[in-house]
């Protein structure tokens, strides 16, 4: 900006000088005129008669048409001179302007997502796409085929995972009822117990009764035989009592061997009485073990679905990617890709360069960002279309100048140093691109001219 004002002063003061010369020239000329005019008549009739023998005519006796034609020529060129410096310091003053500016596009490069043979080619380098177009097509059977495994994989594990939630309830109505069985087992065992333990009462009292029967049979015996003896009492009789005694001796032998069996029963009534609480126990706490055991092989054979369902979609998904299209709408360049060629994944086959989602990349100096904004108005001369110009605002200004993002930027920390005004890119973008580019000739790489307009 400071060297674009410079030059409109020298600019200024070199017309100014040319008007002043052109000025002075004329004030001459009148004063010559008027000199002319004061003169005697016979000088100026002596100057009339060498003029006259000399055959040529005197400047300063031209008509008056002449010299009011010459005046409006020096004001006319005045005025132009006056213009043009106008024009000059307006444009220096309200607009900044660079010729260090090119179009710019996103380069989009077209790739393979999977290996294969490519069996159909449907562009030509330098066509034009639109987005979505079919490009090339890659055989696609053996993604069939793993499609197919994939979706037999996936009815598998759909069926193992039906079993494993069927399971689930099933396993935790057994459960219940386990517990349920548990625990009728448990007060079943203590009620046996119970009985058994009054059966072992019931013994214990008919041995008592039996050993009384015993004892007071052997007294009758020791009490019949003195007297049979005697012959007090029959033979019989006598007899008849050893009987008793014998007999009653052998009621007690039975009745405790029966007191016995039933000591037995009442520990083996405990026994199972202890052995059901214990399987009560157990069912109580792996009950909800088995349910959680059982939930979560459902869960498993559910994941196991999922991760099948995955396959499939992957399935689906390469064999989509047998079937190549234009990612976006731009002109077909670098084609690399032959029909029966074998591609690999990653490999480019082309690059198609966008014709709308274009932009401006303009290198300003660093004297001349002091007045530029985002937002401001920006007229685009293209210099491959023949001037042909474009409309767009600014968008933002780089975080840093050109030399600092270059690969390799400069250090000046030792060394003569010499400062080197700074670059800094700007971009700038259409703002009816649509309209003005209906034909598509503009080109990412194109040389502009930006003008920004940083007054209104």
């Amino acid at each position: 900006m400071a060297e674009q004002t410079d030059q409109n002063q020298q600019g200024g003061g070199e017309g100014g000088e040319q008007t002043a010369q052109i000025t002075g020239t004329v004030q001459i000329k009148q004063q010559g005129q008027a000199g002319a005019e004061g003169q005697p008549e016979g000088d100026g009739k002596k100057k009339d008669q060498k003029d006259e023998k000399d055959g040529k005519p005197d400047a300063e006796a031209e008509s008056p048409a002449k010299k009011s034609r010459r005046k409006f020529i020096i004001i006319a060129v005045v005025i132009l001179l006056v213009i043009i410096a106008g024009l000059f310091y307006w444009h220096s003053t309200y607009s900044e302007d660079t010729d260090d500016a090119q179009v710019d596009g996103d380069l989009y490069q077209v790739s393979s997502r999977v290996t294969g043979q490519v069996t159909k080619v449907y562009i030509d380098d330098n066509q034009k796409v639109e987005a979505g177009q079919a490009i090339a097509e890659i055989d696609p059977r053996d993604y069939l085929v793993a499609l197919e495994q994939a979706q037999a994989n996936l009815a598998s594990a759909q069926a193992s995972a039906t079993q494993a939630i069927s399971n689930v309830p099933i396993t935790s109505l057994t459960t219940r009822t386990s517990t349920g069985t548990a625990s009728s087992g448990v007060l079943s065992a203590e009620a046996g117990v119970s009985q058994a333990q009054k059966q072992v009462q019931a013994a214990a009292a008919r041995v008592d009764q039996a050993q009384a029967n015993a004892i007071k049979s052997q007294l009758d015996v020791e009490r019949y035989t003195p007297l049979v003896q005697k012959d007090v009492i029959s033979k019989q009789q006598f007899d008849a009592a050893v009987a008793q005694a014998a007999a009653d001796k052998a009621t007690v032998l039975n009745t405790q061997a029966t007191l016995i069996a039933q000591q037995d029963a009442v520990r083996q009534m405990q026994q199972q009485a202890n052995q059901s609480r214990l399987q009560a126990s157990e069912a109580l706490k792996n009950g909800p073990q088995q349910i959680k055991v059982q939930q979560a092989r459902a869960d498993s054979a559910i994941a196991d679905v999922k991760q099948a369902q995955a396959r499939v979609d992957q399935a689906k998904l390469n064999l989509s990617y047998t079937h190549i299209v234009a990612p976006v709408s731009g002109i077909v360049n670098k084609k690399n890709v032959q029909l029966g060629a074998n591609v690999s994944i990653g490999q480019d086959l082309l690059t198609v360069v966008p014709v709308n989602n274009l932009w401006v990349t303009a290198n300003l100096k660093e004297t001349q960002l002091n007045k530029i904004r985002p937002g401001q108005r920006v007229s685009i001369e293209v210099d491959a279309l023949g001037g042909r110009k474009f409309s767009g605002t600014v968008t933002q200004v780089g975080g840093a100048t050109g030399s600092r993002l270059s690969l390799f930027p400069p250090e000046n920390a030792t060394g003569n140093y010499v400062k080197v005004v700074q670059r800094i890119p700007v971009r700038i973008d259409f703002t009816n691109l649509q309209d003005e580019n209906k034909d598509f000739a503009l080109r990412p790489g194109f040389s502009v001219v930006p003008t920004v307009t940083v007054k209104n």
